[in-house]
């Protein structure tokens, strides 16, 4: 029997279970009430309200503009919707880099405002203080190490990360510390796959990857590009599942067309 049969509601706890028996774990982003009620329906682990709201859907070309009111709003939206998933929110970009009692705050907001289960937090060990105060308050915390886009005028470049060994190196050491921290799960984004599997046998918590190879405990994608919906971000790790790009782009046109030959409304749309 799968854990989903077992357990109504996905928490950290089911997590864990489900890393433990090897079941993989689901992930995928939503932003808004229609989208969310459509995975969570569908049996989606665990949803993230993922700071990519700033690119898919305000269209900025990094994550960095993307304010604490802005993925509140789209938190609050995606939990009116989720009855099962468990859903995971990103601190954005200022919220909790070198200020432990801001992250702290912030994750509160985010918690008491849109009533999520969960923060997720980019780096390791310089937001260490960051993840054990939030911590202290109770509030659950995913990581994310790999390629972390908040910092991507650091890097300079979206290429894979942790090809060098001793960056691989100091993600392993980062993994371990955000684990006896305590936070319940790992994103790791854009790194070897080789080296995500190593990761994923010496911790204990749930690992998921994008772009991190299928030796991880799960995977996540951003839905609006495994949908097709956007068409310009294509890396080797994302598949997409639809086009909905030329779908909805047909049934418009489609619809231009019925409106302007007086086809719609037909007598049977009309009172």
């Amino acid at each position: 029997m799968e854990l989903e049969a077992t357990f109504p509601k996905i928490t950290t706890h089911v997590l864990q279970e489900m890393k433990l028996k090897q079941e993989k774990i689901a992930m995928l982003t939503a932003y808004d009430f229609s989208m969310a009620r459509i995975l969570d329906q569908a049996g989606i682990d665990i949803i993230l309200v993922g700071d990519s709201a700033s690119n898919v859907m305000s269209g900025h070309k990094t994550t960095l503009p993307i304010t604490l009111n802005d993925m509140i709003y789209h938190a609050s939206s995606v939990m009116r919707a989720v009855k099962r998933a468990l859903v995971v929110v990103d601190l954005p970009f200022g919220t909790y880099q070198g200020d432990s009692k801001e992250a702290l705050h912030s994750a509160i907001r985010i918690m008491k405002e849109s009533g999520a289960n969960a923060v997720k937090l980019e780096g390791g060990e310089e937001i260490h203080e960051s993840v054990e105060r939030i911590l202290t308050a109770g509030i659950p915390v995913m990581g994310h190490l790999g390629l972390t886009p908040q910092s991507i005028h650091k890097f300079g470049t979206y290429v894979v990360r942790a090809t060098e060994e001793d960056e691989a190196r100091k993600l392993v050491h980062d993994a371990h510390i955000l684990e006896e921290a305590g936070c319940f799960a790992l994103i790791l984004e854009k790194i070897p796959a080789k080296l995500a599997g190593e990761v994923t046998k010496k911790v204990k918590i749930p690992i998921i990857g994008i772009g991190a190879g299928n030796q991880v405990d799960g995977q996540v994608l951003v839905l609006h590009d495994m949908l097709g919906i956007t068409q310009e971000f294509s890396p080797r790790f994302l598949r997409r599942y639809h086009n909905l790009s030329e779908e909805i782009k047909g049934s418009v046109k489609a619809y231009i067309s019925d409106v302007k030959s007086v086809d719609f409304p037909n007598e049977r749309e009309q009172y």
